[in-house]
């Protein structure tokens, strides 16, 4: 199943370079945030035929193909192409994500930036690496010295983008400096210690499943926005819900909890 994952990983990823700058069109779906180009229906495609030929019993779970219930054990969440705005806008911050659960529990995933050419992959219980060296969050005890991502996206609830903004304002006058790609890049960076912490109240069960495993096994801590644990139930209402999402080192995210949902103190 590793090896698998892997060249799944790579075979989707040399999609997205050969498509790199050659994407002139693409399809809005459900917001003017999201949207969809033909690199992501062939990355998605490639992801699921190479599972199948070796794993044909097993739940696919793919952002653009939807869920696939073979009634297994084991599903596969594919993200064949995060950062689909960067990427059509010629931005190099993208990439594939897919995380395998077990009874809906997180149980391997792997973050391809296939640009930079690094892997971060994790299994649980056995630590988090890149590449295949061993990566450590942050173990930054102050937030005043740290770097954060808090991504926003488009949205036409009333007032939400508004509240957003509040909170990054708190969130900005307790750390250095705030960064945003708003795709896997920040939850990889977080995991490998270069970003103190990654926050966002936008994604799906895809966009988090996998770098919330890589954050945990690489020792942090992953929760939504009021510091609950995620429940990955595989169901017509769970798989497309929307999730938020807090990840830090297990210092600081109580910190930052506490700030998202109370202001500074």
């Amino acid at each position: 199943m590793k090896e698998l994952l892997h060249i799944a990983l790579h075979e989707a990823g040399n999609i997205l370079l050969d498509y790199t700058g050659k994407i002139s069109e693409y399809t809005i779906k459900e917001s003017q945030s999201s949207i969809v180009t033909k690199a992501d229906i062939e990355s998605e495609k490639k992801i699921i035929e190479l599972i199948l030929e070796k794993f044909p019993d097993h739940n696919t779970l793919g952002e653009e193909t939807g869920y696939r219930n073979r009634n297994s054990e084991y599903t596969w969440v594919i993200d064949p192409l995060d950062g689909t705005s960067n990427f059509a806008a010629g931005i190099s911050w993208f990439g594939v994500i897919i995380c395998v659960l077990k009874n809906s529990v997180p149980v391997m995933a792997g973050c391809f930036l296939p640009v930079q050419n690094e892997i971060y992959f994790a299994e649980k219980g056995k630590g988090a690496f890149r590449n295949g060296e061993k990566i450590k969050v942050s173990s930054e005890t102050e937030l005043k010295n740290i770097l954060a991502a808090y991504s926003l996206d488009y949205s036409d609830e009333p007032g939400k983008t508004e509240r957003e903004a509040k909170l990054i304002h708190q969130v900005v006058s307790r750390i250095r400096n705030l960064r945003s790609t708003n795709c896997l890049i920040d939850f990889c960076y977080t995991a490998d210690g270069k970003l103190g912490a990654c926050m966002n109240q936008t994604t799906k069960i895809w966009d988090i499943a996998g770098p919330g495993l890589i954050i945990e096994e690489a020792g942090g801590k992953v929760t939504d926005i009021q510091g609950n644990q995620f429940d990955f139930s595989l169901s017509a209402a769970n798989y497309d819900r929307n999730f938020t999402i807090t990840c830090s080192n297990k210092i600081l995210h109580s910190e930052l909890i506490k700030i998202l949902n109370h202001g500074i103190q």
